[in-house]
């Protein structure tokens, strides 16, 4: 039984659309424990673990953090400060893009021995991890964990990973605006176009598909996209459906 954030997923409706109105109703950052166990259930992951790297204004390093795995571990890491060691820190502070833990490099003894060490306790031997950035040198970082085999996690990754890069943008939103340092912003209002364009986006589909559907051309729905990130202060496409999301402008 997942815990409760509002309710529970009945299955008649898509996992994001489920984890983004879970994510709508709470009221604190105290309860994004509840939305991340059940998000991590629902797309059959081991662990799931969000880090605010920065808040923009705080001179604290890593204010926030919300994570599933074993006390023990986060224990072991917050006493230990792996926030030095950890390369998956550093994945944050270098783009935009999500990173496979295959592909980070552990070239130092030192790397290599804090996977060992994590592995030990179960926090899995496969991961993703999907940097943020906000407006005002925020940075946040959500990282996923599986046991799967090889190739079990690739399918499970590939088909996953659209639907968290948004969950990732839409937690940022939500973390940071509990922290109330961030300024009101006031975004231009989008056309009907704009929102369909992005809506449909965000339901995983091709811009080939989205001017089929639409019945317009695929430069069309380009430029449509492109005045909608504008609008709504966007460094990239993925902010921007999390961000008309997160304000209701769009129902994924």
């Amino acid at each position: 039984m997942m815990a409760r954030a509002g309710q529970e997923w009945t299955g008649k409706c898509p996992r994001l659309s489920w984890s983004l109105r879970a994510l709508q109703r709470i009221k604190s950052n105290e309860e994004l424990g509840a939305v991340i166990e059940n998000t991590r259930a629902l797309y059959r992951l081991d662990h799931i673990t969000f880090l605010i790297v920065h808040d923009g204004t705080s001179p604290q390093p890593y204010p926030f953090y919300c994570t599933t795995y074993p006390h023990q571990w986060t224990n072991v890491y917050l006493s230990r400060n792996y926030f030095d060691v950890d390369p998956v820190i550093a994945v944050s502070r270098t783009g935009f893009l999500p990173v496979d833990w295959s592909d980070l490099k552990r070239t130092s003894v030192t790397a290599d021995a804090f996977f060992k060490e994590a592995r030990s306790f179960g926090i899995g031997r496969h991961g993703l991890s999907l940097p943020v950035r906000g407006p005002n040198g925020e940075r946040s970082i959500l990282s996923v964990t599986s046991n799967t085999a090889g190739k079990l996690w690739s399918r499970l990754r590939n088909s996953s990973i659209h639907d968290l890069q948004i969950f990732a943008h839409c937690l940022h939103e939500k973390a940071i605006s509990f922290s109330n340092r961030r300024a009101g912003s006031v975004y231009k209002t989008l056309s009907r176009r704009e929102k369909q364009c992005l809506e449909l986006l965000a339901q995983g589909k091709l811009i080939k598909r989205i001017a089929s559907d639409l019945g317009i051309s695929e430069s069309a729905i380009r430029l449509y996209l492109r005045s909608a990130r504008r609008k709504l202060g966007a460094a990239t496409l993925y902010q921007a459906m999390a961000r008309a999301s997160f304000l209701e402008k769009i129902h994924v």
